[in-house]
């Protein structure tokens, strides 16, 4: 199939002249190429037109079968398609025997080419260890009260929405290592059925009883009757679109692990339908949970080539996604910089930049990017995570340290759970027999049961692919949130508040030097120097309250529980707070509840003083008298009633220098 252009500038062959060096038109070809031949799909590869140039005569160039644009064009979308050069992309496909080099130096020849990428193949997802069932893993005997908002039975097994300190998870767990959602749920938001979420990876099982309610779906399309009947370009992309096979999504083929499944559950289990597990943006149980897009661009043992990923990326741009999870990448060390990535990246990034500049919500004029940072074990992430404004993330295990596997240092910019059930069982991937850690210490999700070997919807996986969809989750809540409340924001702006909402894991780092990986036989598989991780895991652990308080406006204030604690009241009500006339607080009782007030807080010389008894988030409002110690009344003269409302959060206990751990 050819797909031309209107276009005015001629095509032509470039005289061999000009290209004066040993390798002749090699030479050209070294100019125009963005990548190598290197993990390089041999049967086709992508050109990118100089404006207004005409394809239709390299169709005659010797080994070319055929030429396609590479990308769909949208209606309503062509600008954003000229600016980013989409128009200009194609992919040409060579004839059966002909080897791909000679026929790329031919093409690089012609004027009109400006740019040449291979198809190479990005990193394919894996858990580290593989999927463990969930039916090979004992009950939690956790207690209910902590686990009593959803009545989804699997839930007290999802230590990285709240970790309780459960010994039976590993000897080290460390209780408030989580993402500090659980206050979000009840006093703050769900989920937003209105926000997508693009899954970029393995396919999404549609189908599967957890998922199935929180499903995006295309309701111009009519599944499996091989039409494209909204006529986009795409035939029976009815949950999103395999880019792979180029048809319905799958997830069950010879090669397939079950990788999207699981990391589309951490964002949007269905929460509160006493099935299985929760999600972050999963909703209460009211149909209000976000939705999830499967753009799938690993298939059986095929995909990632550059242009399924690109294709992928636009098509989650064009069909209204506010966000991609992206759960693979180069290999770390492939780009050493982000200007060394754009010079070798080509349609890939431009529809990243396409993407974020796609606004598909009223809250955040464009789209939010957020990719796992690797399981290399290297100090710096992988691309395209790593570009500075793209999210990269970063794991930790139930021990609120780093994973063994994790990248750590320059372009990881934050951290998530991503489990580390592999303490006595890596890399084996089975539940430990003895030891202080257990499977359990992995992250729980949803799972296609078509891979299980018992059957099972729900296994553990581990990596930083599962730490990645964390991040995620906590963005569509703060998108959410933040439609709910009518703020808008830029993208940087929302990237921004995302990433510096973070709780402080250098103290608990700074107070371990070393960490074991041990094998179920005690022999040590590792020893992790952990000074080596210190203020390299981004800002810190992502911390859904500390976003939705950012989109709110309300200014958080961190204190240890156990011990009364001062609050200086003076970031709030300005220097001169010690002489304000304080007329009291308010507190509810859920706020209350959740920090473990059991002591009646009080006001003094301008500080609050409070005592909290459990790990938690909540809310006081602060009333003082501004101009006097009285308020002014129809029979006196006063000042004015001011209240500022202070966000307070707890954790475990706090640090000489002020942090804590």
């Amino acid at each position: 199939m050819v797909l031309g252009m209107a276009a005015v500038l001629s095509c032509s062959r470039i005289e061999e002249k000009e290209f004066v060096s040993d390798q002749g038109f090699a030479s050209a070809l070294a100019a125009k190429s963005v990548n190598t031949l290197k993990d390089a799909m041999p049967s086709s590869f992508l050109v990118k037109l100089e404006e207004q140039a005409d394809i239709q005569e390299l169709l005659g160039t010797k080994g070319i079968s055929g030429i396609e644009r590479v990308f769909q064009s949208t209606p309503g979308k062509e600008e954003i398609e000229k600016r980013h050069g989409l128009d200009r992309w194609y992919e040409l496909f060579l004839e059966d025997g002909t080897q791909l080099e000679p026929v790329a130096e031919a093409v690089a020849g012609f004027s009109c080419v400006q740019t040449i990428e291979f198809n190479t193949v990005a990193k394919r997802p894996q858990s580290l260890g593989g999927a463990v069932s969930v039916n090979s893993i004992a009950a939690s005997k956790a207690s209910p009260t902590d686990f009593s908002q959803f009545n989804d039975p699997q839930f007290s097994n999802q230590w990285h929405y709240i970790n309780i300190g459960d010994k039976a998870i590993c000897s080290n767990v460390y209780a408030g290592g989580d993402i500090s959602v659980k206050d979000v749920w009840s006093k703050v938001t769900c989920g937003d059925p209105s926000i997508i979420v693009a899954v970029v990876d393995e396919g999404v099982k549609y189908t599967h009883p957890d998922l199935a309610a929180n499903m995006w779906k295309n309701e111009g399309e009519i599944p499996d009757n091989g039409i494209d009947d909204d006529g986009n370009g795409y035939i029976d992309d009815v949950y999103g679109y395999n880019f792979v096979d180029n048809g319905a999504i799958s997830w069950s083929k010879n090669g397939d692990v079950g990788h999207g499944t699981h990391t589309a559950g951490t964002i949007s289990a269905v929460n509160n339908n006493n099935l299985g597990v929760v999600g972050i943006a999963g909703g209460s149980g009211k149909n209000d949970g976000v939705k999830i897009m499967s753009c799938q661009i690993f298939s059986g043992n095929g995909g990632g080539e550059v242009a399924q990923v690109a294709r992928a990326i636009k098509y989650a741009a064009d069909n209204g996604a506010s966000l991609i999870s992206c759960s693979f990448g180069y290999a770390a060390g492939t780009f050493k910089s982000d200007g060394a990535y754009r010079s070798h990246a080509g349609a890939e990034y431009d529809a990243m930049l396409a993407f974020r500049d796609s606004k598909n919500n009223d809250a955040v004029d464009g789209g939010i990017i957020i990719f796992s940072s690797g399981n290399d074990a290297t100090d710096y992430a992988g691309y395209p995570g790593a570009l500075a404004d793209v999210i990269s993330v970063s794991a930790l295990g139930p021990d609120f340290l780093p994973t063994h596997y994790t990248c750590y240092g320059p372009g990881c910019k934050i951290a998530a759970p991503g489990g580390e059930g592999g303490n006595t069982n890596y890399p084996v991937g089975l539940p430990t027999a003895s030891g202080g850690w257990s499977v359990r210490a992995a992250v729980l999700s949803t799972y296609p049961s078509e891979l299980d070997q018992n059957g099972g919807d729900y296994a553990y996986m581990q990596g930083t692919s599962m730490a990645c969809p964390h991040v995620t989750g906590v963005a569509a809540l703060g998108i959410s949130y933040a439609l709910k409340l009518g703020k808008h924001y830029s993208v940087d702006e929302f990237n921004s508040m995302i990433v510096s909402s973070a709780k402080d894991i250098d103290n608990r780092i700074n107070s371990k030097s070393t960490k074991q990986i041990v094998f179920n036989s005690g022999a040590v598989y590792q020893t992790m120097q952990l000074h080596k991780y210190y203020h390299k895991m981004g800002t810190g652990c992502i911390d859904a309250w500390s976003l939705m308080m950012k989109i709110e406006g309300t200014p958080c204030s961190v204190i240890a529980i156990g011990d009364t604690h001062w609050v200086d009241l003076s970031p709030y009500f300005g220097t001169s707070s010690t002489s304000l006339t304080y007329i009291g607080f308010e507190m509810d009782d859920a706020s209350r509840e959740a920090l473990g007030i059991e002591e009646e807080p009080q006001l003094k010389y301008g500080r609050l003083y409070i005592k909290a008894t459990k790990i938690g988030s909540g809310k006081v409002t602060i009333n003082a008298v501004g101009g006097g110690s009285i308020i002014g009344s129809d029979t006196t003269i006063g000042g004015m009633p001011i209240s500022r409302e202070i966000s307070i959060i707890t954790r475990g206990f706090a640090s000489s220098t002020g942090g804590w751990l």
